[in-house]
């Protein structure tokens, strides 16, 4: 993977709520994003932008990873957006929502540049993959230079995609399989995002990006949040978007290795480099046999420990 920023819990935050931002900034949220979107009503949008511009100047945001959300592409305000905000040396990304076509994506690439001008390097594109035309081009869209991390917009998508559901991230509740008559009509529960995580996924490994899951809308839930992030950590994505300071503990705690996953990860890594020594190509660990495709993968849970390691010291 290219990337190598640690983003296991992106906090949204209305960058117009002042106290809100505040706290996002003090809180151990691995980044954060100020939204200029969806959580700003539109007589508010030139306020929170003055106000995104002054937090990131005045407020101490620590190692954390500081994005902002623009407005649409085609909205009048993305262009101030930009020029307001693209010369900041504090801001890491921009975080373009309703990515859909390159074409758009390489518009944005070039604003940013022109923000930037000689005075740093220009802020690096994350893209909100949350319509049925987005995950369709998502392919295209990862392939765009500047761009670093693919976020799954799950709410939007759903509406997208004319899902009944109103709930943020969880799938509706008659999306289910149902059994034959012989079996007693079984149901099996269905997961309207499975489709779309593992489209997104593949596209950022595709191209070395990391990958974000959408939101658990049931913020006040502890064991939807939890859940939520435990799947998308075992699928393999590299952090989930929280809507609540609350559910950063849970979600940052899923994309954390356990104890038992690194000492057995670190016995699989000592047992192939003694088998390497001695022209071995596998061997043989708790019973189980070992090769190279095993070094592989456990090489993930080591690079996810040793961020968790290092965004724990101080700078």
């Amino acid at each position: 993977m290219s990337a190598t920023r640690v983003t296991r819990t992106y906090l949204a935050v209305p960058a117009h709520r002042a106290r809100m931002v505040q706290n996002a900034a003090a809180s151990a949220a691995d980044a954060v994003f100020l939204d200029l979107e969806d959580a700003v009503p539109p007589e508010e949008k030139a306020t929170a932008l003055g106000d995104a511009a002054a937090a990131l100047a005045a407020l101490d945001w620590g190692r954390k990873t500081v994005a902002v959300r623009l407005n649409a592409v085609d909205s009048a305000t993305i262009g101030a957006e930009i020029g307001r905000l693209g010369g900041n040396a504090r801001l890491d990304a921009f975080i373009l929502p309703k990515a859909e076509v390159p074409e758009d994506v390489a518009r944005v690439r070039r604003w940013i540049a022109d923000a930037a001008g000689t005075r740093r390097p220009p802020a690096a594109i994350e893209l909100l993959i949350e319509t049925a035309r987005g995950l369709m081009n998502v392919d295209a869209l990862a392939a765009e230079p500047a761009v670093a991390a693919l976020h799954l917009g799950v709410g939007d998508l759903a509406a997208s995609l004319g899902a009944r559901s109103s709930e943020i991230g969880q799938s509706p509740s008659g999306y289910r399989h149902v059994g034959s008559v012989a079996d007693g009509y079984p149901e099996t529960p269905l997961d309207l995002f499975a489709y779309p995580m593992m489209r997104l996924l593949v596209a950022a490994r595709a191209f070395g990006l990391r990958a974000i899951d959408g939101p658990c809308g049931a913020f006040r839930d502890p064991t939807l949040t939890r859940s939520s992030a435990v799947k998308a950590a075992a699928m393999g994505f590299d952090g989930k978007q929280v809507i609540h300071p609350s559910q950063i503990e849970p979600t940052r705690d899923a994309f954390v290795p356990s104890d038992a996953e690194v000492a057995y990860a670190r016995r699989v890594a000592a047992a192939l480099e003694a088998a390497r020594r001695e022209g071995k190509g596998a061997v043989t660990v708790d019973g189980r046999m070992i090769d190279a495709a095993n070094a592989r993968m456990i090489r993930r849970i080591l690079e996810m420990a040793a961020g968790a390691e290092d965004v724990g010291r101080t700078p």
